[in-house]
């Protein structure tokens, strides 16, 4: 077993890429059969900010 510079072997290496590319297949599967209407982008990036904008504002009440 040959160790990289992280101190694994490439075995680990091959195990871990192989179970990433098994879990990005079925997240790509699902995206494709997911038959849920799709959310418009601008409607997505207001929610978005939104989000931002409340997480400003408590840390900023939290620090006063």
């Amino acid at each position: 077993m040959v160790k990289t510079n992280s101190g694994s072997s490439e075995s680990e290496s091959a195990e871990v890429a192989e179970s990433y590319n098994h879990w990005l297949r079925e997240k790509i599967e699902r995206a494709i059969a997911n038959t849920r209407p799709a959310i418009p982008h601008d409607q997505v990036v207001a929610r978005v900010q939104a989000r931002i904008d409340a997480a400003r504002i408590r840390r900023k009440s939290a620090k006063d």
